[in-house]
């Protein structure tokens, strides 16, 4: 399949940013959803991708979560493709890399296809299957899906491709990230060949430009990436904190900012149950949400949080990438990740769509280096951040002098096996 070379430099230039959908070309049917979904103004995500993609050419879009690029693939996919289906068979496939984000995006597509009788359902793992099964007997114009899912009909013929007119790789390089490479590559082989691909990455690494390659024709190549790794209107501040010390000093910060919505990122699923528990006894409207709890749990949390009946979600970086809720004012990493783009993953959360947010990292004095590394990774230097009247670090007392001896006293030796402790280095 003839493809064009996707390199950085080739990235189009970008159009003026559109004051209003109107200016984009869009049917009736689809200004009339917008302004009851009170969508006004497009974002530059929207505003370039949308004029090319509603062509039918293939698009490849380098661009954060929070810039509304689903609003950017949905609203071309509904004007192209929109039309209900003859058939059971979809016409339209998006591909993203988690649950939650597979339910998102399949509201997305429904508020915006008010107005139309289109029928987008979501197929991913953790539910039964047999209840899915009987939604693509039924029929459905798009169906959003996670790769594995996807697979699983397809083996089992219950999900045909056969009239499909547009496939969506969203958050591809999240999902190559994760394994998904071999499945993605055995859909796409069976998908016609004469089709529409959409793609849309936060980075466009190396494997994501060989997949955009080798099963895209000719795509436009836009890049909506800042300069920065990070939003410019989040800000971002660190506590150096032991860790016996973390815990407190996260009532002390709730209590201090009192967020909107927040997400507490922790390393592990026994720590984000530990923290929901004690924080549970502490304020009202706390959950958490993490991979080993049942689907449907899962579901019941993520709908509590985007209703804001739940305020401050405990969690693991399962909802690091892809859950879009615009009130999350505050993020907190309560563990510093395991990579340092996972920082910008999580921070990623608040600051969506042009609003302020802020972002505190509690960081232990052993992970100076780990703070550094974030910090070159986002070039930007995170602000050192205090509590008034709490001590983060145990203070140790001075050594006394000895007044009746001028060289200075030697220092006792260490019990056996125990290391002096580091020193927090600043990141540069």
């Amino acid at each position: 399949m003839a493809t064009n070379q996707v390199e950085p430099d080739d990235a189009s230039t970008l159009p003026p940013p559109a004051e209003s959908f109107d200016q984009l070309d869009l049917s009736e049917v689809m200004l009339d959803s917008l302004a009851a979904a009170e969508y006004h103004t497009p974002s530059p995500v929207q505003a370039g991708i949308i004029p090319h993609a509603i062509k039918g050419i293939d698009v490849l879009g380098q661009a954060r979560t929070g810039t509304g690029k689903t609003a950017a693939f949905a609203i071309p996919i509904l004007e192209l493709y929109g039309q209900p289906a003859k058939g059971p068979k979809p016409r339209s496939l998006v591909l993203v890399p988690t649950r939650e984000l597979a339910v998102q995006v399949c509201d997305e597509i429904s508020k915006l296809a008010k107005g139309r009788k289109t029928k987008c359902i979501a197929v991913y793992g953790g539910k039964p299957i047999r209840a899915q099964i009987s939604q693509l007997e039924r029929g459905s114009d798009i169906v959003v899906g996670t790769p594995g899912r996807v697979i699983d009909h397809l083996s089992r013929g219950t999900l045909i491709l056969d009239e499909l007119k547009c496939v969506v790789l969203d958050e591809a390089d999240r999902m190559l990230d994760i394994g998904f490479r071999p499945d993605i590559e055995k859909i796409l082989r069976r998908c016609p060949r004469k089709r529409q691909t959409l793609l849309l990455s936060a980075t466009v690494a190396p494997g994501v430009e060989r997949l955009a390659k080798q099963y895209m024709t000719n795509p436009e190549v836009m890049d909506f990436s800042p300069s920065s790794k990070t939003v410019d209107t989040i800000e971002q501040h660190y506590f150096t904190v032991e860790e016996d010390r973390k815990f407190d000093l996260l009532l002390r910060l709730l209590e201090r900012e009192k967020p909107e919505q927040a997400i507490i990122f922790c390393r592990t699923k026994r720590g984000t149950d530990r923290n929901h528990r004690k924080l549970s006894r502490k304020l009202k409207g706390v959950d958490c949400i993490h991979g080993d709890m049942a689907q449907s749990a899962r579901d019941r949390v993520m709908r509590d949080f985007r209703g804001g009946k739940v305020r401050i979600l405990v969690a693991t970086d399962v909802v690091g990438r892809g859950i879009d809720v615009t009130n999350i004012s505050h993020i907190i990493n309560y563990d510093l990740p395991q990579s340092s783009d996972d920082y910008v993953h999580r921070v990623g959360r608040t600051g969506r769509m042009g609003r302020e947010g802020i972002a505190f990292s509690f960081v232990t004095p052993e992970q100076g280096d780990e703070l550094t590394r974030i910090e070159m990774l986002i070039n930007t230097l995170l602000n050192r951040a205090e509590i008034e009247g709490f001590q983060t670090v145990a203070q140790v007392a001075p050594p006394q002098a000895d007044s009746s001896d001028d060289e200075e006293t030697p220092k006792k030796p260490l019990p056996p096996g125990k290391r002096a402790p580091r020193r927090h280095r600043r990141g540069l």
